[in-house]
């Protein structure tokens, strides 16, 4: 296959998911959504229609494929890596009053939404089976990384860990997961009209999820120059999946999962992080930037990303 043939192969599949981010963007822009669509569709996906996803994809899987503890345990290990190196450098680099922010952003990505629906349009089934188990250890690992490293730098400031701990664990991604194994594991069938119904209900996530990613987006943020959420969002779309993505291939994963890990490490950064930013009294102003720049850079470094993994034969 020639370098054009992969590089058309490689926009037919990142470029779908990119164009509805775009979709969202433009139509917050001329006012066809709000806020309150935005937060009501958000609220839907993350409670309903991605769980519904996420355990309809685990139930068909085979298991023996998509269940892989090399991959979640090397996945766990260079997320603890990124964070460390990134905190390392933030301390070195970053004024102490913005490091949690600037930590955060660069290494947690949007692996729910942004993520996920990459790995379906790359591997389809094995895509989202797999994509889906990985999900609750990132959202376990995610959520307790950035809280960490948010109190480290915001004095007074304190969170409950037993609240942490229980809105985790009554995550809805994770309750799907863990609901789902044993169906799968077991070889549970339900009626046909049952799975329909699903498919109906499920289709739903991924368009409106990335519209309302592109409706977030903040223009009017990048607008304040920012040394600072340049250099975060660098480190997240560019340093920290390279050197994941190579470590992947050192230690020898190819193929399907090699794909699908550069696909969560290159994710931009969710907009999660905004609100937990927020609610710890950050510079929420510095996470919107970070936000919206790896929103926005990530259908050119995904791409080319994917684009040099498949030229490669790696994926």
């Amino acid at each position: 296959m020639t370098l054009t043939a992969i590089f058309l192969q490689t926009l037919e599949t990142t470029l779908p998911v990119f164009a509805m981010v775009f979709i969202g963007l433009g139509l917050r822009r001329v006012g066809w959504i709000d806020n309150a669509f935005v937060n009501t569709a958000s609220s839907l996906v993350f409670k309903a229609t991605l769980p519904t996803l996420v355990f309809l994809s685990i139930i068909r899987a085979d298991l023996d494929t998509a269940l892989n503890p090399g991959l979640l345990v090397f996945f766990l290990c260079a997320t603890l890596a990124s964070f460390g190196l990134v905190w390392l450098w933030a301390s070195w680099r970053v004024k102490a009053e913005d490091r949690g922010v600037y930590v955060q952003g660069a290494f947690r990505g949007n692996c729910g939404i942004v993520g996920l629906a990459l790995a379906a349009n790359l591997y389809g089934d094995f895509g989202l089976s797999a994509g889906g188990i990985l999900l609750g250890l990132v959202i376990i690992s995610y959520n307790a990384l950035s809280v960490m490293v948010l109190l480290a730098y915001q004095p007074g400031q304190t969170a409950s860990w037993r609240r942490i701990g229980q809105d985790i664990v009554r995550n809805p991604l994770i309750l799907a997961v863990v609901a789902a194994i044993p169906v799968a594991w077991l070889d549970i069938q339900f009626p046909s009209w049952v799975m329909t119904s699903g498919d109906y209900f499920a289709s739903l996530t991924l368009p409106l999820a990335l519209l309302c990613i592109g409706a977030t987006v903040s223009l009017s943020a990048l607008r304040t120059d920012s040394r600072t959420a340049t250099s975060s969002s660098m480190m997240k779309m560019v340093v920290l999946p390279a050197v994941c993505t190579a470590a992947a291939w050192l230690v020898g994963f190819r193929g399907a999962e090699l794909g699908l890990m550069f696909l969560y490490f290159a994710s931009p950064t969710a907009a999660a992080s905004f609100v937990m930013v927020k609610a710890l009294g950050g510079n929420d102003r510095l996470a919107a930037n970070i936000i919206a720049l790896t929103t926005l850079v990530a259908s050119v470094t995904v791409t080319l990303g994917v684009f040099i993994l498949r030229s490669a034969g790696l994926i």
